[in-house]
């Protein structure tokens, strides 16, 4: 996935309110013909998350700008530099970016087991009151209900976790998959881990002990589980490798 304009860097000042972020723009920064630099602009932070360890004061992020004149924010906060044992790291922090990857990943068959569905529709109704990410479907299958999780926590060391915060929706959302599981379907939890400084995957159980349960209950009523990293730059984000799901 590649971003559509230049993002432009710039020093996170602070997050607030969750979906708002301050941000002075790097000197040099041209934008519509205009030096830039040193400017603050008040950035769109689309992660409803915690965002534990991605919103120092300070820290270089990257921000794409609006195509829409009219819109009220002028900027997406899209990407963020935060440090590892190996130097520097970008974390996607943008969540709605998550099922534009993994559709654009499925459309290329770069994700082999799921493969052979050639029938794919988005934010399907199923359960109670829920849209399924994906829906794929073939002739002589089982459908294959895909919810993606977009992963952007690592406290160290090279272990992704999720989530950051405490989410009954997430639980919710396994259990769902656990029902239709149930009934024959197909079930899928997708882990997409927006950094790529890890390599595995675990529940961040002390965080959030009911969604740990739930996800060890969806395990054993036939959910699947599979997770990738990806590769990150500041003109775009792709899937990469598959990663293992620690236990």
């Amino acid at each position: 996935m590649q971003f559509p304009d230049p993002l432009i860097r710039g020093r996170l000042q602070r997050r607030y309110k969750r979906f708002l972020a301050d941000v002075i723009l790097d000197a040099g920064t041209l934008e519509e013909g205009q030096a830039n630099g040193g400017r603050e602009v008040v950035a769109h932070c689309a992660n409803p998350g915690s965002m534990m360890g991605l919103a120092q004061p300070g820290a270089t992020v990257w921000l794409s700008p609006a195509n829409n004149p009219a819109r009220k924010l002028q900027y997406s906060w899209e990407l963020v530099e935060v440090p590892g044992d190996k130097g520097g790291t970008l974390v996607g922090i943008n969540t709605g970016r998550a099922n534009a990857l993994v559709g654009e990943a499925l459309a290329a068959g770069r994700v082999p087991e799921l493969a052979g569905y050639p029938g794919l529709r988005r934010e399907v109704r199923y359960g109670t009151n829920s849209r399924i990410d994906f829906l794929l479907e073939a002739p002589g299958k089982p459908a294959c209900y895909l919810e993606v999780k977009s992963v952007t926590l690592s406290r160290g060391g090279t272990l992704a976790e999720f989530p950051d915060s405490v989410t009954a929706r997430g639980a919710k959302h396994l259990a769902e998959l656990a029902a239709v599981a149930g009934q024959g379907a197909r079930a899928v939890l997708f882990y997409l881990v927006q950094r790529g400084d890890c390599d595995r995957v675990a529940a961040a159980a002390d965080i959030d002990p009911a969604y740990a349960r739930a996800l060890d209950d969806a395990r054993a009523h036939g959910v699947e589980v599979l997770c990738y990293k990806c590769n990150l730059s500041p003109t775009g984000i792709a899937l990469d490798a598959p990663l293992p799901l620690a236990l």
